[in-house]
């Protein structure tokens, strides 16, 4: 058995820490169990609320909701590396220490514990559990579980845990349900962060490894457990009628089916003609060009099918062609460059989504955390850039706007400024191919998965466009385990990339952009951005309390990104546009992060 336990380690390294006199000897005498913690200022909700305020407390319970879904699973568990686990394993069979509400920014209040406490500086934090927590075997939810699923997932589990893991000084039971961790470094977000991971059974994996794939579900305390799993053809997720959580306010009016059913399709276009044919209870469209044309079938003509839009004010977040910057050939800004400007945005989206779908400006398009990149930097986003100014990419501190088409398929202006970029970086056009000076064509290949029908008719015009250059570009589809394999493994050049983003970033930046995790196999940084500029400014994003300052500083961080060209962004949805079981009904006060996990299925219910 790989686990392993170093508290003697961590508890030495506290140690250490107060011997030094580091910003946390000293500790803020006093601080208050509560029943929620916002990542700045206070809580909506007061401490007796009913409700989430988009949940319906009245939704009736029963019914089966049954989803699809393109490619499959390999694995049910979805906290390590290996495997491909179910998508929805994880939010419907296991519990967090407190949830998230979607109508605020970032702020949770107690599911498995009943209140959290941490001091001003946010050096440490303690949580007490429900003395009713049980697992979906009945058995309780103990600080022992907790400390060893933090442990666990922090050492054994996938990157996206360990970096917490090792912010943490000491964790300890400080009594019968009551767990404190305390910090190593200055991270403000820390104690949300821990309240959000899951937590599993310890005895589940007395006997068996926690690194492995397996076909036996975890036992967690969530709503749900796993009924039937057939991998490549469905799981099956039935409501616990024993679940302990039923009646927190927290929970009230969400989980409301009585199973929900996942069916595995070949591609999109297949999934899509299962819920034409009514064996789908939805479909959310991505396409707006085909939300025009094809919902004329009889189902929305008789009614059994309702259409809507649902509007979010979410950040955009990040889509498009990454380029693994680990390889040489996509080091040079200069080429990310010149590939940005042949892939002819105009021409790709009025072909595919009737041009209705705006473009990916900067990686927080859609919110004011954007970094104004059609204007020069200014004022504190000036200054927090300045120290990097020599090592900045540029137009990061004077201004980058993506390059416009004029829509045809020539895109001649365009091309012509790639060609002058690719020459400077050493590459010159030879009997029709492009090549260096050592006379090494410049080819790639564009990885992609099964079934990802947008994606791939974009790479088949990019490829066209990028011919016209004299590069030659293949197309890769692999099914779902092979190009998880494959990105674990930083085993592409390009490839489809996507990272949505939140109106509070935190310390999930560092697994998407952080040097740290460029070369950590499995880790989110798929590009491969190692800029001290970013790490410093996640940094001193983590570590401001004042929420101007916060503001600020991921605009930067917003700069630096956007110009660093490490993905060819694409186009990302301002609405959701979503196909529906007549039957199948939601409330109708959105939160502000719109059709999102956490309010879709939850907060959905069948009425009659």
């Amino acid at each position: 058995m790989k686990q392993h336990f170093a508290r003697a380690g961590i508890k030495l390294s506290l140690l250490v820490v107060l011997a030094a006199g580091g910003a946390f000897s000293t500790l803020a005498a006093v601080a208050e169990p509560q029943h929620g913690i916002a990542m700045y200022g206070e809580p909506a909700l007061p401490p007796d609320f009913v409700s989430l305020p988009y949940a319906n407390p009245d939704a009736p319970k029963g019914g089966l909701l049954v989803l699809g879904e393109s490619g499959g699973f390999d694995s049910l568990n979805p906290f390590i590396v290996k495997g491909q686990a179910p998508g929805q394993i994880t939010a419907l069979t296991v519990e967090t220490l407190m949830g998230r509400s979607l109508d605020e920014p970032f702020t949770l209040y107690g599911l498995l514990a009943e209140s959290v406490e941490t001091d001003d500086a946010r050096t440490f934090v303690a949580f007490t559990l429900r003395e009713e927590a049980r697992f979906s075997d009945g058995s309780p939810v103990t600080v022992d579980d907790v400390l060893w699923s933090f442990e666990t997932l922090g050492t054994l589990g996938s990157p996206r845990y360990h970096a917490a893991w090792k912010k943490i000084a000491r964790a300890e039971a400080t009594g019968p349900r009551t767990v404190r961790f305390t910090f190593n470094t200055e991270d403000r977000e820390l104690p949300l962060i821990l309240g959000l991971r899951p937590i599993l059974q310890k005895a589940q994996f007395q006997y068996r490894p926690f690194d492995e794939t397996s076909l036996e579900a975890p036992i967690g305390s969530g709503p749900y457990v796993v009924a039937e799993a057939v991998p490549g053809q469905s799981i099956t997720y039935r409501r616990n009628p024993d679940w302990w959580g039923k009646d927190l306010p927290f929970n009230r009016g969400l989980h409301n089916f009585d199973a929900i059913k996942v069916e595995y399709f070949g591609g999109a276009g297949v999934v899509f003609e299962a819920f034409r044919a009514g064996e789908l209870s939805l479909w959310l469209e991505s396409n707006p060009a085909k939300w025009q044309t094809n919902y004329s079938f009889p189902a929305v003509a008789d009614g059994r099918v309702k259409l809507a839009e649902l509007p979010h004010q979410r950040p955009s977040g990040i889509e498009g062609f990454a380029m693994n910057t680990r390889k040489p050939l996509f080091a040079d800004w200069r080429v990310r460059e010149a590939l940005t400007l042949a892939f002819n945005f105009e021409l790709v989206n009025a072909t595919l989504n009737g041009g209705a779908l705006p473009r990916i400006r900067s990686y927080f398009s859609n919110s004011e955390l954007a970094g104004d990149m059609a204007n020069p930097a200014s004022g504190r986003v000036l200054e927090l850039l300045e120290p990097f100014a020599a090592d900045l990419s540029p137009g990061t501190i004077e201004g980058y706007a993506l390059p416009v088409s004029d829509g045809s398929e020539a895109n001649r202006k365009n091309l012509r400024a790639a060609v002058s970029l690719l020459e400077e970086a050493g590459w010159r056009v030879e009997e029709g191919r492009l090549v260096d000076a050592t006379g090494t064509p410049f080819t790639f290949e564009i990885l992609l998965q099964n079934g990802a029908d947008d994606l791939i008719a974009a790479a088949n015009i990019y490829v066209q466009a990028l011919r016209r250059l004299g590069i030659e570009a293949q197309i890769a589809t692999v099914d779902a385990a092979m190009y998880k394999q494959r990105i674990t493994d930083f085993n592409f050049d390009m490839t489809h990339h996507v990272r949505s983003l939140s109106l509070s970033p935190g310390n999930e930046q560092r697994l998407y952009w952080g040097a740290a995790e460029a070369s950590v196999p499995g880790s989110r940084n798929l590009p491969g951005i190692a800029s001290p500029a970013v790490d410093a400014l996640i940094t001193a994003m983590l570590q401001t309390p004042d929420p101007t300052e916060y503001r600020v500083t991921v605009q930067a961080l917003d700069r630096v990104l956007t110009a660093g060209r490490y993905v060819v962004p694409i186009w990302y949805a301002d609405r959701a546009r979503l196909a529906h079981d007549a039957r199948l009904t939601y409330p109708t006060n959105l939160p502000i992060y719109g059709l999102f996990p956490g309010f879709y299925p939850e907060a959905f219910w069948i009425e009659e």
